[in-house]
């Protein structure tokens, strides 16, 4: 493994002749932020499954990708003379610090709660300095996840005061929240109702410790795993039988998967 300090300059070397005009690349040259977002989510995702897979070397090749996605907005960024490469560098650098005062400067947290205490209102004084929304929900981006955003923004009113005593509590909301479900009127109400369940559903998961979005994933896999191992039962069958006999094998399969 190379002890040379690790340097970005040939990457944006290759970036920049990619995007020069004429002899660069077509495609990279056609490309702009807004086309280029849907690759950057794409590859932070491909570096979490990575990691949930254990597999290393992967997680090399898709750091890699990801690190290509910083360096070719930082490249548009520089041709529209918005800012560069250098700057988002010089940027994280100084954020890193400031927000580390226990670490550069003689500020005290002995633990991994006070860092958290401390870096939470350390971002909250740079929301006040950087923009004139003054909530406490501002800077919570709408391009994330919707129940990471849920709890995101649950996170941020229970810093207010505004939240459940208890986890009880909050499942006597989700509880209240199916019966309005059920109640509801027409597809718009329903719809209505469902995201309020969902969002009650997250409240839930974040009082009780869960992280809503990593526990929505693991259900995700659980029914496809179960799902397949119907299917590898049942066979050519499978699509002919009744729900009866398809839920049959859902108790067979989990019963198998406890054993």
């Amino acid at each position: 493994m190379s002890m040379t300090p690790p340097s970005v300059e040939k990457l944006a070397e290759i970036m920049a002749k990619l995007r020069t005009p004429v002899t660069g690349c077509p495609w990279d040259l056609e490309q702009d932020f807004s086309t280029i977002v849907p690759y950057t989510i794409e590859e932070a995702y491909e570096v979490a499954d990575a990691i949930e897979r254990n597999d290393m070397a992967a997680l090399k090749d898709e750091l890699g990708d990801l690190l290509l996605q910083v360096v070719f907005h930082s490249r548009m960024a520089q041709e529209a003379g918005l800012f560069d490469l250098q700057d988002v560098i010089d940027g994280i650098s100084a954020k890193m610090i400031r927000r580390h005062p226990h670490v550069f400067a003689d500020v005290s947290a002995d633990t991994a709660d006070a860092v958290v205490t401390n870096w939470e209102a350390i971002k909250a004084t740079e929301r006040q300095h950087k923009s004139s929304d003054t909530s406490a929900l501002a800077d919570i981006a709408n391009a994330l996840p919707a129940l990471l955003r849920a709890q995101k923004l649950q996170k941020r009113a229970s810093r207010t005061g505004f939240d459940w005593d208890t986890v009880d509590d909050a499942i006597a909301k989700l509880e209240e929240e199916i019966v309005e479900l059920r109640d509801a009127r027409n597809p718009a109400h329903t719809a209505e109702e469902a995201g309020d369940l969902l969002f009650a559903a997250v409240n839930v998961c974040r009082l009780s410790g869960v992280n809503a979005e990593s526990a929505l994933k693991a259900a995700n896999g659980k029914f496809e795993r179960r799902f397949r191992a119907m299917e590898e039962i049942a066979g050519d069958q499978f699509v002919a039988l009744d729900l009866e006999a398809k839920e049959e094998l859902w108790k067979r399969v989990k019963k198998e998967e406890k054993a």
